[in-house]
């Protein structure tokens, strides 16, 4: 009943909404026009605003806080990266009904990057280590203690053990569910990250790349920014990467053996949050989240 009570709760997001949020709020932009795109992610509904800004609106609550961490942390954070990411240039503010805050950005350009053309790219990999590590080593001189900030604060990899555990029991019949309990298990139990606190990306994924010409340009959807342990960064290595290019990004990242066994774990743990959800409805997602489960029990 929870469920649903939450769902019903979620705002009806249509043209004519943004349209008015847009033209009032941001009356230098009235003229330009707005397209759906589609499909959009699961978190926010997205309309391009003319040709250099897009338009992201919150679905639920849980996805109401990206828009005020990306217009404080981005600006900052882009200068200091390899690839590009989004540049805010403001914030809405809820109205006509819509009850959150709500972010208007430059447009980045690109088609969302995939296997076919970058599992094998030990370029692509070198690349996505290269901006993890830059990343990792930003330290920003005016906001401290960072580690204190609740919206910086992700959660550990233990917090979603119950529900691991009941989506390897819920797929046993698809997947190997002794070798994802052994996976899991040593995820749990690999020592934790013992260096100080550093800043990750959180939902570094496939769909959150962008590529022009078939190379990597840009990385977005920054909702889950924070600061503590990266493992779960290397998803990517097993939603994108095959066994040759990940080796290439494991080295130049320089991830010891603990390390790369959590974000195993956060590979499988949210391969199997994805696919337990969505894949009876999806075909994309089935087949995304089916490599992400195996790839990361191969390692």
């Amino acid at each position: 009943m929870a469920t649903s009570r939450t769902a019903d709760t979620r705002p009806t997001i249509n043209a004519a909404l943004a349209r008015r949020l847009v033209d009032t709020q941001f009356p230098q932009w009235a003229s330009l026009p707005l397209d759906l795109l589609d499909p959009a992610g699961s978190d926010h509904v997205i309309y391009r605003l003319g040709e250099q800004l897009s338009v992201r609106l919150p679905r639920h609550a849980g996805a109401v806080g990206q828009a005020a961490k990306e217009l404080e942390w981005l600006p900052r954070l882009g200068p200091r990266l390899p690839l590009a990411v989004p540049v805010p240039v403001g914030v809405g503010e809820p109205d006509f009904g819509y009850p959150w805050r709500w972010a208007v950005s430059r447009w980045l350009a690109g088609e969302v990057a995939t296997v076919e053309a970058l599992a094998d790219s030990s370029t692509a990999a070198v690349e996505l280590a290269e901006f993890l590590a830059a990343l990792q080593r930003f330290r920003p001189e005016d906001v401290q203690p960072l580690e204190a900030r609740e919206d910086l604060t992700g959660r550990p990899l233990a917090a979603r053990d119950r529900a691991t555990r009941a989506a390897i029991a819920e797929v046993g019949g698809v997947f190997d569910a002794t070798a994802m309990t052994e996976l899991w298990n040593a995820a749990l139990n690999a020592p934790g990250w013992d260096r100080p606190p550093v800043w990750f990306h959180g939902d570094f994924h496939t769909g959150n790349l962008l590529t022009v010409d078939g190379r990597l340009s840009a990385v977005i959807d920054f909702g889950e920014l924070g600061i503590g342990d990266p493992a779960c960064d290397l998803t990517i290595a097993f939603t994108l990467m095959s066994a040759g290019s990940r080796a290439v990004f494991r080295s130049t990242l320089g991830v010891d053996d603990a390390t790369w066994t959590r974000g195993r774990g956060w590979a499988l743990a949210t391969g199997l949050n994805a696919y337990t959800a969505y894949a009876a409805v999806s075909p994309r997602i089935a087949a995304q989240t089916t490599r992400q489960i195996t790839e990361a029990l191969i390692g």
